[in-house]
């Protein structure tokens, strides 16, 4: 009778040079998606205290943020880490941080606001809380919604609506 050779499922030692290496490695490969995600919430809370103490410092609460982790794409982070406050009535808060060679980590926080028409959404890239406050403003006659414009068909990202049963065949 023969014996089966087969690999162990670790071919080093616990406490060997490579075992404590390859844990060291392990560490070194990036936060997992949950360590992503906490300091996502983290860097949002943290911004929004400093950068906008007045206003949404005071009314969006920690517990708010929701954390997500970066997506990757071919071995580099194709959309950083982020976080995202709901403010109700369909308003968002979306924080991330803008990461380059040249000028490192840079704070990126959008309102996401929903459009009149129902179909879309408008992003508006904040910088400080006088803009915040401006364009609260100007969305206030609208309750929080940004007015359509049906001259420009990007305006809100709308969706486009699907042709009625029976019309010309719009898809070929």
């Amino acid at each position: 009778m023969t014996e089966t050779l087969h690999t162990p499922s670790r071919p080093y030692g616990a406490d060997s040079p490579l075992a404590y290496l390859l844990e060291l490695a392990e560490h070194a490969a990036g936060p997992s998606e949950q360590e992503q995600r906490d300091d996502a919430e983290t860097a949002a809370v943290h911004y929004i205290c400093n950068e906008y103490g007045s206003t949404l410092g005071q009314a969006v609460d920690a517990e708010a943020w929701q954390g997500y982790p970066g997506v990757p794409e071919d071995g580099s982070q194709r959309f950083e880490a982020s976080a995202v406050a709901w403010l109700d009535g369909g308003l968002w808060l979306h924080h991330t941080l803008r990461i380059t060679e040249h000028d490192g980590a840079t704070d990126v926080l959008t309102l996401i606001v929903p459009c009149t028409c129902g179909r879309g959404y408008v992003d508006i890239v904040l910088d400080g809380e006088e803009d915040l406050m401006q364009t609260l403003a100007d969305f206030r006659p609208t309750a929080g919604q940004s007015p359509h414009d049906e001259r420009d068909p990007l305006d809100c990202a709308s969706i486009t609506a699907r042709p009625r049963l029976g019309a010309v065949d719009a898809w070929r």
